[in-house]
C-alpha cells in the first residue's frame, strides 16, 4: 500500500481510455486502400500501445528504417486524426476510479506519450477528462517515456513532489519512467499487453487486472 500519496498520474491509452479499435482502423484503412485484405481488428490490438511504429509494423511488416515509414508515417496520422474518438471508450471503472480521487481531493492527470495533436482533441472530447489537473503528452517535454522528464513535469504542474506521485501504465516504458522518476509505480495489465507480458517482471510497485483495483494501494477502498 502506498503511503502519503497526493497524487496519481496516469497513461492514457490502455490505461484510462481503449482506443485500439480507432487505432487499428486507422492502420487498416492503409491496408484496404491499397487493395490489401482487412486485417482481424484483435491483430492491432496488442500494438495499440505502441503507436505508429507498432501498428505498421501489424499492417505491413514495415519498420522505422523502411524509406517510406515517415510518409507512411503521416498517412496513418491522417487516418487516426479523421476518427479520433468514433470507437474510442473509456475503460470500465475508470469513471468510478476518478470519482473515489476526486472525493478524497488528490488531483489526478495524464502523461502520455501521445502527441498534442491528438491528445488535446481528444481528452477535450470526453467528458472523464475535464478534471484533469494536468495532460502531459508526448512532445510536450524534449523527451518522451521512457524517459522521467515528462512525469516530472507533470508533478511540478501539480506542484507536488514527484515521491507523492503515484504513475499508472499499462507498458514497461510507464514503469521504467515512473521509476526513474522516483514515483511509486503500479502496473495495469487490463490494457493492451494483457498476457502477452509479464508485468511482474517490470519492477512495478505493484500490478492491478482492473481500475478498481488500484483503490487498495492507494488506501482508498
Amino acid at each position: 500500500m502506498f503511503k502519503n500519496i497526493r497524487a496519481v498520474l496516469f497513461d492514457l491509452d490502455g490505461t484510462l481510455i481503449d482506443s485500439a479499435p480507432d487505432l487499428g482502423a486507422a492502420a487498416d484503412k492503409m491496408r484496404t486502400d491499397r487493395g490489401l485484405p482487412s486485417l482481424p481488428a484483435q491483430r492491432y490490438r496488442p500494438m495499440a500501445g505502441a503507436g505508429a511504429r507498432g501498428l505498421l509494423a501489424e499492417a505491413f511488416g514495415m519498420t522505422p528504417d523502411h524509406a517510406d515509414f515517415a510518409q507512411m508515417r503521416e498517412e496513418f496520422f491522417q487516418n487516426y486524426a479523421a476518427r479520433l474518438t468514433q470507437s474510442t471508450t473509456v475503460f470500465v471503472g475508470v469513471p468510478e476510479l476518478i470519482a473515489q480521487l476526486q472525493a478524497r481531493q488528490l488531483p489526478w492527470g495524464v502523461v502520455t506519450n501521445k502527441m498534442a495533436r491528438f491528445t488535446d482533441p481528444l481528452v477535450q472530447a470526453l467528458p472523464l477528462f475535464q478534471s484533469a489537473a494536468t495532460v502531459v503528452s508526448g512532445d510536450t517535454t524534449a523527451h518522451a517515456k521512457p524517459h522521467p522528464a515528462p512525469l516530472l513535469y507533470a508533478a511540478q504542474q501539480l506542484n507536488v513532489p514527484a515521491g507523492d506521485c503515484v504513475y499508472v501504465g499499462d507498458d514497461e516504458r510507464d514503469i521504467v519512467a515512473g521509476l526513474a522518476a522516483g514515483m511509486g509505480t503500479v502496473a495495469a495489465t487490463y490494457g493492451y499487453l494483457g498476457a502477452q507480458a509479464d508485468a511482474k517482471q517490470w519492477g512495478a510497485h505493484a500490478v492491478v487486472n482492473s481500475p478498481q483495483a488500484l483503490l487498495q494501494y492507494l488506501n482508498l477502498a
